[in-house]
């Protein structure tokens, strides 16, 4: 099979779908694999570390002519013209963003394998899982930064000084992005607060995080109350393949203190904070309501090396089973089924359907034979 590792374009975005340990791997299984010049420049992999590892580098225009399109990111508005009925394994996260791209996947004939729905026998999302874990440890950090006076912040630093806490950081959601931010703020030393669903992962968050972390039953009434004077609150909800419902309302921000700090890390899916919009590592920030928002969507390309490595090692026994078998091997997996967002002209995950209020498009896997 021939297999085209992309270059992203969207904005300061560093990372490559595939490294040269991969691009070997899947070269000595038989495969062509084809690596766009330069894409690897910016998480250090060189074009020259490819050849060696048996990948042939070449233009734009010849990596999308493959059977499968390895990406990072979704396809920006200028790739669109590529889309030519291939397979593209990518985060996709087409729920959370305008339907153009879902138009030019159905229009093309595209097969979209989105990396945020694939399961696990488990019903985890073993490829969203590593992004999502360093995109909680920065959403600590980018709030503490930007709680900073000369970036319009409070002035509140998180952390002990003198072993005095100092600071307040809310987070919604606990699953990686929310355990990792949890982590990363207690590590701080400030005073930390979880919202998850089940009281009884209390005892369990306190034990891997820190004994002194406070862990509320997420209510619109324990967030409204909590945020009050939050120096900084993460967004953490995640719905399965789903745009992010709104947990966070205006009028809840309006009540937070000036200079506080929101971090959504839900973005990607639409975002979990009603005042929340895309913004870019470019122009991370904007200020709504005295409060600043910080809501990149693409949070770990900020550290393309770690992410890289991480999401390789993730992604590679996926792209090794779809290369050597193709669709009928993603087909005979029911978790990486689950990836599966659009094929044949037809959305096939339901969320996504129902979150572009497409339902006439939408058609399961289970009409197609693959």
């Amino acid at each position: 099979m021939k297999l085209g590792v992309v270059k992203e374009i969207k904005d300061k975005e560093n990372r490559i779908a595939l490294t040269p340990h991969g691009a070997g791997g899947l070269v000595g299984a038989g495969h062509v694999v084809r690596v766009e010049s330069g894409a690897g420049n910016g998480s250090g992999f060189a074009d020259e570390e490819y050849v060696s590892a048996g990948a042939e580098i070449t233009d734009t225009a010849a990596i999308w002519d493959v059977d499968v399109v390895l990406k990072v990111k979704e396809p920006m508005p200028p790739e669109y013209r590529y889309l030519k009925g291939q397979i593209v394994f990518t985060y996709f996260h087409l729920a959370g963003i305008p339907s153009a791209l879902t138009e030019a996947l159905l229009r093309s004939g595209t097969t979209a394998i989105a990396y945020e729905t694939v399961e696990d026998d488990a019903g985890r999302l073993p490829l969203l899982a590593p992004m999502s874990a360093i995109a909680g440890n920065m959403a600590s950090l980018m709030g503490a930064y930007y709680l900073a006076r000369f970036n319009r912040g409070r002035g509140v630093q998180l952390g002990r000084v003198l072993g005095e806490p100092h600071g307040k950081v809310v987070i919604i959601g606990d699953g990686v992005v929310g355990r990792h931010a949890a982590a990363t703020a207690s590590g701080m030393g400030t005073t930390v607060y979880v919202a998850g669903e089940f009281a009884d992962r209390e005892a369990e968050l306190k034990r891997v995080i820190s004994p002194d972390l406070h862990f509320l039953v997420s209510t619109r009434e324990t967030i409204a109350r909590e945020i009050r004077d939050a120096d900084l609150l993460v967004g953490a909800v995640l719905l399965h393949g789903a745009r992010a419902p709104h947990v966070v309302t205006e009028p809840m921000v309006r009540d937070m203190p000036n200079g506080a700090v929101i971090v959504d890390v839900s973005i990607d899916q639409g975002g979990c904070i009603e005042t929340s919009r895309p913004t870019s590592h470019s122009d991370p920030v904007y200020e709504r309501h005295g409060v600043i928002h910080y809501c990149v969507t693409n949070m770990p390309g900020a550290y393309p090396r770690t992410s890289t490595i991480a999401l390789g090692n993730a992604t590679f026994p996926y792209v090794s089973k779809l290369a050597d078998e193709g669709l009928p091997g993603v087909a005979s997996d029911s978790g990486f089924l689950r990836g599966l967002n659009t094929y044949g002209g037809h959305i096939t995950c339901r969320p996504v359907a129902d979150a572009l209020n497409m339902p006439e498009r939408y058609r399961p896997t289970a009409d197609f034979s693959f």
